[in-house]
């Protein structure tokens, strides 16, 4: 990081950036407890009787009998446990919903795109199937009922949302490879840009469908459904850089209506779009928005809070990329953070706006 990120108390957004990741609660291991291996001696045969004649033939003791004839045959071993995306593809094939994020669900065995979803959720519960089968299954209810692809074709009332929200994709001069990390994804929210806080956030529902229609768009840029390189819980290049800017923002940490959003879209993308963010900076923040922060670690894994980097100055933001694969990714964003490329209105994709 540059020295414009500040320090000592980082921030969220207002109106409650997108989560990527969920909360992790890893319950602590027991170790195993290892018995000594008993002493067995050497089997001593057993004295043959001879039988006595007239003497009364010796039973057998009470409650012992014989072993059934086939008993051994009947033992059927148990079957194996399925693999981890195996068992979180079987919740999705149970739950019926065919689709996340673009990606019709198939065989992870050989559909690539869904062995990276599934990956995704399980990487984001630290390999924890059991609290990834629950998110799955939660995000697929809410992909159900919400039908987020949906969300991309409605239209918004321009008044409300113009200019609030951009998606933005950079790639190498030249380069037109189908690899992963040959391009980055970014996600801009112009919060300074609001006009009035209850218009934009007055209507929770509406600024959520707003908020999922952006993400949707780029996931979309991500070509999560035509993906061909899988994922591990080290390997994942299917994420998007995700930038808040604040510049000229005027409405206050008092609002109910900036806390209401906050919270709904900080639950709301913790929930359902996790392992999606490589990582998020905050530019031209004022003091007064440090109030999310603490709403926001009761609900973002820790590991997800140090992806967060809080800027004062949002032209210097270009300078942070360096380790990007796309070769001069810092000049390609716009002049007013930093770099030499168009501006957001003539590059980015919005939702549908009306």
């Amino acid at each position: 990081m540059t020295d414009t990120a500040i320090k000592p108390t980082p921030v969220e957004s207002a109106i409650a950036p997108e989560i990527s990741e969920t909360p992790k609660a890893p319950a602590a291991e027991t170790a195993p407890v290892v018995e000594a291996a008993p002493v067995v001696a050497e089997p001593v045969p057993a004295p043959v009787a001879t039988p006595v004649a007239g003497a009364e033939p010796v039973s057998k003791a009470e409650g012992v009998t014989d072993a059934p004839a086939g008993a051994e045959k009947d033992k059927t071993p148990a079957a194996p446990e399925l693999a981890p995306i195996a068992q979180l593809w079987k919740v999705a094939q149970e739950n019926g919903h065919p689709e996340v994020w673009g990606v019709t669900l198939a065989d992870p065995e050989t559909h690539v795109p869904t062995q990276i979803v599934l990956q995704k959720y399980l990487n984001a519960n630290d390999g924890d199937i059991a609290k990834a089968k629950d998110q799955l299954t939660k995000t697929l209810e809410w992909r159900a009922k919400t039908k987020p692809l949906e969300l991309i074709k409605k239209a918004f009332t321009k008044a409300k949302f113009e200019g609030l929200g951009f998606v933005t994709v950079y790639a190498g001069e030249g380069e037109a490879s189908t690899e992963p990390e040959s391009k980055e994804v970014f996600t801009w929210n112009i919060y300074g840009g609001v006009k009035s806080i209850e218009e934009t956030f007055g209507n929770l529902e509406e600024f959520i469908e707003w908020r999922v229609a952006l993400m949707e768009i780029a996931l979309q840029e991500l070509s999560l459904s035509t993906a061909t390189k899988p994922i591990t819980a080290e390997y994942d290049p299917y994420k998007m850089f995700q930038v808040h800017d604040y510049k000229s923002i005027s409405f206050l940490r008092q609002s109910p209506a900036v806390k209401s959003a906050s919270g709904e879209t900080i639950k709301v993308f913790a929930q359902n779009y996790p392992e999606l963010l490589k990582e998020k900076f905050f530019v031209n923040v004022p003091a007064i928005m440090g109030f999310v922060y603490s709403f926001m670690k009761l609900f973002v894994a820790a590991k997800t809070i140090k992806k967060f980097h809080p800027m004062s100055n949002g032209g210097a933001l270009a300078l942070e990329f360096a380790d990007s694969k796309v070769t001069g990714l810092g000049e390609k964003l716009p002049a007013e953070y930093g770099g030499k490329g168009g501006d957001l209105k003539a590059l980015g994709k919005e939702p549908v706006l009306e």
